[in-house]
């Protein structure tokens, strides 16, 4: 539990900084908004690059891929249906709530979590790999077309392209398949830059906690798709692992990953987006308070 303990230290101080900015009022009423932006088209373009230059493709081809997409499509199925036939809610909400309930915080808890309680870096590799490459550029490219009223014209249909969630996936990618390395000019700024992405999520989410209303995590969308993530998922996840076969260990791994929290990125979404904030910052809130119990029970359960 030494890894849970500290991704909670990690995440709590930064988004504790995040609420006392945004109390004290330092960067103004606009100040989540822009920190947000600063993340979806800076920080979180230079991570995905940086990341996905280095990562394994191999791995998107890997028994532990259809583990982790299995889990994620489960989430997916149960809350589609839900979301737009009981609640009715905008297309931009259903997809930041289908984000919620299955996009997990796999950098800054998924990481000290793979280190402490897994002992294996690579276990959250990928689920990484699979929102970065799938998910990510996905949600993004629906949200973009969600904003847009009427008939979507060709010139409509391909503004998600343009997306610098999209480009920095396939740039990255292209990277790791080719071999090819930038060059030191290059490497060290996107580095500086590929920093402010997690810190910047988690100040960003800190800044929203500031005059929200107090009961907002008991909307039944957001306990809904809390449920999905912190019980559902892990649960899907260990069914498929168990289906195909894999040892123990890679069953314990691939649930282990599939219970983590959602990742502030959904709440930098739905912010860039103006849509779904309180649906995002909660089911944050409400799945990260969730993990240490749920991270018990499976370490518990599961034979590792």
């Amino acid at each position: 539990m030494q890894g849970v303990l500290t991704g909670f230290v990690v995440v709590a101080s930064l988004v504790a900084v995040g609420y006392a900015l945004g109390r004290a009022g330092v960067l103004g009423p606009a100040g989540q908004t822009v920190v947000s932006r600063l993340v979806f088209f800076v920080g979180s373009p230079a991570l995905l690059v940086q990341t996905l230059a280095d990562a394994d493709v191999h791995v998107l081809f890997s028994g532990q891929l259809l583990v982790a997409a299995g889990g994620v499509l489960v989430t997916l199925v149960l809350w589609v249906p839900v979301a737009v036939l009981r609640w009715r809610l905008p297309r931009g909400e259903v997809v930041v709530g289908g984000l919620a309930g299955s996009f997990v915080n796999a950098a800054n808890i998924g990481l000290p979590v793979a280190a402490y309680v897994l002992g294996d870096l690579t276990a959250v590799l990928p689920a990484m790999l699979l929102q970065m490459v799938v998910l990510a550029p996905a949600a993004v490219a629906l949200l973009d077309l969600s904003g847009r009223s009427g008939r979507v014209g060709l010139a409509g249909l391909l503004v998600p392209l343009a997306n610098p969630v999209l480009l920095a996936s396939v740039a990255g990618i292209a990277l790791s398949v080719t071999g090819w390395s930038l060059p030191t000019a290059l490497s060290q700024p996107l580095g500086l830059l590929a920093g402010l992405a997690v810190p910047g999520a988690l100040l960003a989410f800190g800044l929203s906690l500031h005059g929200r209303e107090g009961r907002g995590w008991r909307a039944p969308p957001v306990l809904y798709a809390s449920a999905l993530k912190a019980f559902v998922q892990p649960l899907a996840t260990w069914l498929v692992a168990r289906a195909l076969g894999l040892p123990d260990a890679a069953v314990y791994a691939a649930t282990v990953v599939a219970a983590l929290p959602t990742a502030q990125n959904v709440f930098t979404y739905a912010v860039r987006y103006e849509v779904g904030r309180e649906l995002a910052r909660d089911s944050v809130l409400v799945t990260t308070v969730l993990l240490a119990p749920v991270l018990l029970l499976v370490s518990v359960l599961l034979p590792h």
